[in-house]
């Protein structure tokens, strides 16, 4: 429950012609997951099934090619477990090819007329500037011998002084459509020795030029129905090749699931990689297994292999740690929490899975700093209704909502009301002073129980020096809890104690002695270091431990605001007065909610996880039988 379970590594020898049964059967059970170290090479020098391995990739990216024409089924179906010959997979591979060219032909006729129809949207964009002339369009396009011609647009404002400049030189102008402030014309005059000058006016005047496309060859009524005519064509061609495409998906699915089938049965022995060595008709496979799994999988070798084979397990050396894979047991309870553990990191081998802690701790702290049963319903309830949208996190929500309510209930308050009952316990705002005691009352053990985490980690990865003497480690707690109970001796009786000053000073100089010999430097730098790293040792859980005084202060707040609201609705009368606590619970549910929840998650971070937790391990992943497709 709080830890990864117990893995072992496993060797496999087979023959190889068993290889892929046997990868087959590992990816059924679905909990090995291959070794993939470079080991055994000398004896087993060859990686088999690297042909077989090329032809699945290829076969792969045919039939993920052919997806993006015909939809398949999501699930594929895996009840009728084979082995895949490379025969048979090398078949698969070629149909695939030889779809894949029907299909691209299909692409590459949806793409054609994706161009033809982008061509006639653009030119009918590009006729909308010449709808009003009346002539052969193709009169205006290219160079002329003897005339000089302009047809373009220009501000309204500009066209009688432009045409007014331009009569100088014998050219006219005419205006042929108008539109948005601006005015479509045609300049034009005989050509000459003021060609040049013209094109300085027009510039001057703002013009720019509309060229007429090549396309439009004609008068701009007919030319307009003529591309109706080829839009029309496009969309009927495209509805006849939606049509064959789709008899071509209904004619084919049947077998592309079926070889979707062969590829998703292939992919075991793929997945292998290096994982499998051979050396002729003798093979090996390594890989990681769940203790607790060694005997079933035994069991259904026998069952299946006709030939002889040997499975040895061992336990994994402390220097493997680090290359473990971490198998945490699914649990539909703990998933959200899981899911917010693996933002941090993935936990060692052997390491405190701290799912199941930050389970606990998160949502006792929510209800701590957010605690009001109305509130607490309402988050409950809504996370109830957003089920379908939140998914696994639903139960998170409900869980926040829950401890909320309950400490509403400690706290005698309920949509900001604190005299309609009496509290179970206390009304935070009662008194402050004994709500700031207990948060660091909490911080305390908080802080205590994760160092204790801390010390057991290190001593299940073999470093018992830092499980004693490095922070978080045994030293540490013991200066930590004795400068504490000696605080509180003094604060109670006027005298810090002998026992935690005794034990104070000596932790202290066993850490300050540790930080001198570790610390590689000149004597006085390593001195200075020394001291500073003991100072921070000391600081650091001080701060940290005041860290959690957040916790009493958000209770706090959360009445604060409360009287905030009622105070402001009291200067209101009747539906006033009502808008305004509705308004502003709302208000306090949304924004303090969420402020609350990212403060829970920093002391669950912060101060929690970055004391213990490494989160540096390997995930689990066996092999599987991907029903939802290949890779």
């Amino acid at each position: 429950m709080f830890k990864p379970l117990l893995m072992k590594h496993v060797m496999l020898q087979v023959l190889t012609e068993d290889l892929p049964l046997v990868s087959l059967t590992l990816a059924e059970k679905g909990v090995f997951s291959p070794d993939y170290r470079i080991c055994y090479a000398e004896s087993f020098p060859d990686i088999p099934g690297t042909h077989y391995r090329e032809i699945y990739h290829q076969a792969c990216s045919r039939l993920q090619k052919i997806e993006g024409q015909i939809s398949l089924s999501e699930k594929t179906d895996i009840s009728h477990l084979h082995v895949v010959s490379e025969d048979q997979l090398t078949k698969t591979n070629d149909w695939l090819g030889e779809v894949w060219k029907r299909c691209s032909a299909y692409e590459e006729n949806f793409r054609r007329l994706g161009d033809d129809e982008r061509m006639v949207n653009q030119l009918s964009l590009a006729l909308d500037n010449f709808v009003a002339l009346n002539i052969d369009l193709s009169l205006l396009q290219g160079e002329k011998l003897f005339l000089d011609i302009h047809v373009g647009m220009l501000p309204r404002e500009n066209v009688a002084q432009l045409k007014e400049a331009i009569s100088l030189a014998d050219y006219l102008l005419f205006t042929y459509m108008e539109q948005e402030g601006n005015a479509h014309i045609i300049v034009l005059g005989l050509k000459g020795e003021r060609v040049q000058e013209m094109n300085s006016v027009l510039d001057t005047a703002g013009f720019r030029p509309l060229p007429i496309p090549p396309e439009l060859r004609n008068e701009p009524d007919k030319v307009r129905a003529d591309l109706e005519d080829r839009r029309k064509k496009i969309t009927e061609e495209w509805r006849r090749e939606t049509e064959d495409m789709i008899s071509c998906g209904n004619e084919l699915r049947q077998m592309l699931e079926e070889a979707k089938q062969t590829l998703v049965m292939s992919e075991p022995f793929v997945d292998m990689e290096n994982a499998a060595r051979s050396s002729g008709h003798l093979s090996i496979i390594s890989g990681w297994i769940p203790a607790r799994e060694i005997a079933p999988i035994e069991a259904t070798l026998k069952k299946i292999l006709e030939n002889p084979f040997q499975l040895n397990a061992r336990a994994p050396s402390r220097e493997e740690y680090h290359l473990v894979p971490s198998f945490m047991p699914k649990s539909r309870l703990m998933s959200p929490f899981a899911t917010l553990v693996k933002q941090y990191g993935i936990p060692r081998y052997g390491e405190i899975d701290p799912t199941i802690i930050f389970a606990l701790t998160f949502v006792a702290m929510f209800g701590m700093m957010f605690g009001d049963i109305g509130h607490g319903l309402v988050i409950t309830f809504a996370a109830w209704a957003a089920r379908k949208k939140l998914k696994k996190f639903t139960l998170f929500a409900v869980a926040a909502g829950i401890s909320a309510s309950l400490f509403g209930l400690l706290y005698g308050s309920i949509f900001g009301y604190e005299h309609l009952f009496h509290a179970v316990w206390i009304p935070p705002l009662s008194d402050p002073i004994y709500m700031l005691s207990m948060a660091l009352g909490w911080g305390v053990g908080f802080l205590v129980i994760i160092t204790l985490l801390s010390i057991h980690n290190r001593l299940v990865s073999g470093d018992l020096n830092s499980a004693i003497f490095e922070t978080n480690g045994v030293v540490s707690i013991i200066l930590y809890l004795s400068i504490l109970s000696g605080t509180f001796n003094l604060y109670k009786n006027g005298d810090f104690g002998i026992l935690p000053a005794f034990l104070s000073i000596l932790s202290l100089l066993t850490l300050l002695a540790y930080k001198l010999i570790e610390t590689k430097a000149s004597p006085g730098e390593r001195m200075m270091v020394a001291t500073i790293e003991t100072f921070e040792t000391l600081t650091g859980y001080i701060s940290n431990t005041l860290s959690f005084l957040r916790i009493a202060a958000f209770s706090l707040n959360h009445v604060a605001l409360a009287v905030a609201v009622f105070t402001l609705a009291d200067m209101t009368e009747g539906t006033g007065h009502w808008l305004m606590v509705i308004g502003g619970n709302i208000f306090i549910l949304v924004l303090e909610g969420a402020i609350v929840t990212i403060q829970v998650l920093r002391l669950e971070y912060y101060e929690g996880f970055s004391r213990f937790y490494a989160g540096d391990g390997r995930e689990f992943k066996p092999l599987i039988l991907n029903s939802g497709g290949t890779k």
